[in-house]
């Protein structure tokens, strides 16, 4: 039985907490901590969690919990996986690992030095697509892979946070970029060191401090190129899309608009939808099991399966860290 204390309240510990309720036997959300008292109570309250609090220290010092999920803003990553690490708890963190690639460092020998499980939470490497995809490149369906695209692509984020490079590190690249880039390096293969990065962003839209939109290229030392794109300003919904080529196959992956579930309404479903679906009437395309479809069942089966084996997870901070470094090569160039 893992009892966890989780740090943050927002949509991304809304799929968290569904996850674990609904999926993962044995595994429940013990504390929860908000920054807003009205906030904290209220999680609490929908999600059956026992204790709440707005005093960090406190929920991840929570005697009766082995765990802390971060879900926190960006600019709050370090300070509550340093306080964790120093409380011995193994540690779930959101993405990206970290402001920058120096930050995602700190945090990593921290926990290294603490002796603590690790794990970074890059749901979209785990969606049952993307790992029925990479069971088949490891399985040399593909022979060597030369070239992988990923794209996310939706209006914008949901909470203000997100607009202030102080708070978040960046814009669309450090939101969205992180899961492309780790989904193509699953697919070259992690052991194949990236050597170069080219990208080209730019603000388009949104009256923001931080880029709407962006391209890159990774260059890795086997002569694979990952090509991601990314956008704020996508109109009608969410785009998830990979392809992976290689010397005798290809891959293509939709993972959201086209889920072979299509829907006209002129009254609406009178409900929500989808994650970034814009409207409630017209052609909508919802997903039948949304925190499946997006990773997070198969994500936290992964953690705690490798936490009770005393094994690593797929993703873990290491993991991060290197997409953190990417990430800081990109907005560089």
């Amino acid at each position: 039985m893992h009892q966890l204390s989780l740090l943050g309240t927002g949509l991304i510990g809304m799929f968290y907490t569904q996850s674990l309720h609904q999926y993962q036997p044995g595994v429940r959300v013990a504390h929860v901590y908000s920054r807003r008292k009205e906030r904290a109570e209220k999680f609490a309250a929908d999600w059956d969690i026992p204790r709440w609090s707005t005093d960090l220290d406190a929920a991840i010092n929570d005697p009766h919990t082995d765990t802390v999920l971060i879900g926190l803003p960006n600019h709050l990553h370090k300070t509550a996986i340093l306080k964790a690490a120093a409380a011995g708890k193994a540690i779930l963190c959101t993405k990206p690992l970290a402001m920058n690639a120096a930050e995602a460092l700190e945090v990593l020998e921290a926990v290294e030095a603490a002796g603590v499980f690790h794990g970074y939470l890059e749901d979209l490497c785990y969606t049952p697509k993307t790992l029925k995809a990479l069971q088949a490149v490891q399985n040399g369906a593909l022979g060597q892979v030369l070239w992988t695209r990923s794209r996310e692509a939706h209006p914008g984020p949901h909470s203000d946070w997100f607009w202030d490079p102080t708070r978040s590190g960046g814009g669309a690249i450090i939101d969205m970029g992180c899961h492309c880039i780790e989904i193509g390096r699953n697919f070259i293969g992690k052991q194949v060191q990236p050597l170069e990065v080219v990208c080209w962003a730019d603000t388009l839209v949104k009256p923001i401090d931080a880029e709407d939109n962006a391209v890159g290229l990774i260059r890795y030392e086997s002569g694979a190129l990952s090509q991601f794109d990314v956008s704020w300003t996508y109109r009608g919904g969410m785009d998830l899309r990979d392809e992976v080529a290689g010397e005798n196959g290809t891959i293509r992956l939709d993972h959201w608009l086209r889920t072979g579930f299509e829907l006209f309404t002129e009254t609406g479903m009178g409900g929500y939808v989808a994650e970034k679906a814009e409207s409630e009437t017209g052609w909508l395309f919802p997903v039948g099991d949304e925190v499946n479809a997006l990773g997070y069942v198969h994500m936290f089966r992964d953690m705690f399966e490798a936490m009770d084996a005393g094994t690593a997870p797929m993703e873990t901070f290491y993991d991060g860290y290197v997409v953190n470094a990417i990430m800081d090569a990109c907005y560089r160039s």
